[in-house]
């Protein structure tokens, strides 16, 4: 298991992590949370090279992908980067890159009775007013989970909250920052239920945010 205690915060820099081979040739992966080796809970930065393809196969519980580089493709198209991606339960593809691309990637993870195929393309997307200066893409929600993007403009503070049900960010560009550290591009955080933090960015910053599903 790989930082599977929810009760823990955990800040990984994803771009200073080593790839790792996967069972597939042309697709490796920097594992951050892990249940086992090959199935169950995982979130994961994975990597297909040119021409890498997966045999047909289903999602227990779910798959979550935010194209990263490149283009990420299956039967039911071509997701280039800025594609966030929901396939449920029951849902069942053979993906593949002509040219590679670099996905988050987040398994297992679907709360009971979320069905819904999900395909937003966040380049071609209005953002929405958010609080203060803070500009918001919503992609999901469910129940006591929704995920967004948002856009920090630089010199941006938001005020001190408390994370119920939990928090995960994913910095896309930029550098966010809090009383706990500075966190570059490429950084995944997972702030535990109830833990707490005053944000703020001194540049433009673009962040992926997961909150209530912990």
């Amino acid at each position: 298991m790989l930082n599977m205690n929810f009760e823990q915060r955990v800040v990984i820099n994803t771009l200073s992590e080593a790839w790792q081979a996967s069972p597939l040739t042309g697709v490796y992966r920097k594992p951050l949370a892990r249940e086992e080796a090959e199935q169950g809970h995982a979130t994961s930065i994975v990597r297909y090279e040119a021409g890498a393809k997966f045999r047909k196969h289903e999602h227990p519980h779910g798959e979550e992908i935010l194209v990263l580089e490149g283009v990420f493709s299956d039967e039911t198209g071509d997701y280039p980067a800025g594609s966030y991606l929901r396939n449920p339960q029951g849902f069942s593809h053979a993906p593949f890159s002509k040219h590679g691309c670099f996905l988050l990637v987040k398994l297992h993870q679907f709360q009971e009775g979320d069905n819904n195929i999900v395909r937003v393309d966040t380049q071609n997307t209005p953002w929405q007013s958010g609080m203060g200066n803070l500009q918001v893409m919503p992609l999901h929600s469910f129940k006591t989970e929704s995920t967004a993007l948002v856009y920090w403009p630089a010199g941006e503070h938001f005020q001190p909250h408390v994370h119920t049900g939990g928090e995960e960010i994913y910095v896309i560009s930029g550098e966010f920052v809090d009383e706990h550290g500075r966190y570059g591009e490429g950084t995944w955080i997972r702030n535990p239920h109830m833990s707490q933090h005053n944000p703020f960015v001194e540049k433009d910053t673009v962040i992926l945010v997961k909150i209530g599903h912990l």
